[in-house]
């Protein structure tokens, strides 16, 4: 992770800023304008930790903030892309006083939510490099990102109903926008494990990779998709993010704003004026 991400309140299990950079359970690189963070636990096959989720975090504000940075791709360090949440997370959560129980995971779901936000909402192309299991909140993670690439060890799983729970980091809205109403709810219900070929006829995967090139071939993609204005880009994922939950009347109101923006935009200008003086307009 980068040293100049900017401090937080990491209270969190007496975490500090030193403490989150020294562990490097997220460890962040960018080359050529693409972000690549690798989740950094593969002992655990990149179990979601608390800490982990600090780092998390902070690399996705930074990232969000870099505009140097024109796209992220997320994928898992070992053979793992991210086994859901911590199994500690859970002892812990079994332990603490009866009456604390309640507000301690409610305090835990914003964090979820809030770091599944950060990674849907980002203002740049997104995609999934799926290494290998992707199960629980790791295939929750996957669905948060704007595209799926899947290596053929990936797999997927929404394994929540084995430990009695439902889809916590996003998989009961992500999951039904893929693959319809009734497989979601097939795939919550059984928790069954999706193999690689399956996740992509299902629509959960986007593109397979080749056995060893996962991550080369998403920073490829990643190249492509970020070739475009960052403006346009940003606010084009911004109306497309809402448009099944919004009217047509809606979509095309927030599409007028946001193109008078792109009018403005550096962008636009250069391309209409590089496109007159080649047309001799």
């Amino acid at each position: 992770m980068t040293q100049d991400i900017a401090k937080k309140d990491f209270a969190e299990d007496d975490l500090t800023f030193r403490d989150v950079v020294a562990q490097d359970l997220v460890q962040q690189t960018v080359a050529d304008g693409i972000a690549t963070i690798v989740l950094n636990r593969p002992d655990k096959r990149n179990a979601m930790s608390d800490k982990m989720r600090t780092q998390f975090i902070a690399a996705l504000e930074a990232i969000a903030a870099d505009k140097s940075i024109r796209a992220l791709v997320l994928t898992g360090a070992g053979k793992g892309f991210c086994a859901g949440g911590d199994i500690e997370g859970m002892k812990r959560r079994m332990n603490a006083p009866t009456g604390e129980v309640a507000f301690n995971g409610w305090s835990r779901q914003q964090r979820v939510h809030h770091t599944v936000m950060l990674l849907h909402s980002m203002p740049k192309p997104t995609i999934a490099a799926v290494n290998g299991a992707a199960a629980g909140l790791g295939a929750d993670t996957a669905l948060a990102c704007d595209f799926v690439m899947a290596s053929p060890a990936a797999h997927f799983a929404w394994s929540y109903i084995a430990r009695g729970l439902i889809p916590d980091g996003g998989g009961m809205y992500f999951l039904p926008r893929r693959v319809g109403l009734s497989r979601a709810k097939e795939l919550i219900f059984t928790g069954r494990r999706v193999n690689a070929d399956e996740a992509l006829s299902l629509g959960i995967a986007d593109r397979l990779s080749g056995p060893d090139s996962v991550l080369a071939e998403a920073q490829d993609w990643a190249r492509t998709l970020s070739q475009g204005s960052a403006t346009a880009l940003a606010l084009g994922k911004s109306i497309l993010n809402k448009s099944l939950e919004s009217s047509a009347t809606e979509v095309f109101d927030s599409g007028s704003q946001a193109q008078g923006i792109c009018y403005t935009s550096t962008a636009h200008r250069d391309s209409v004026m590089a496109f007159l003086a080649k047309s001799g307009g």
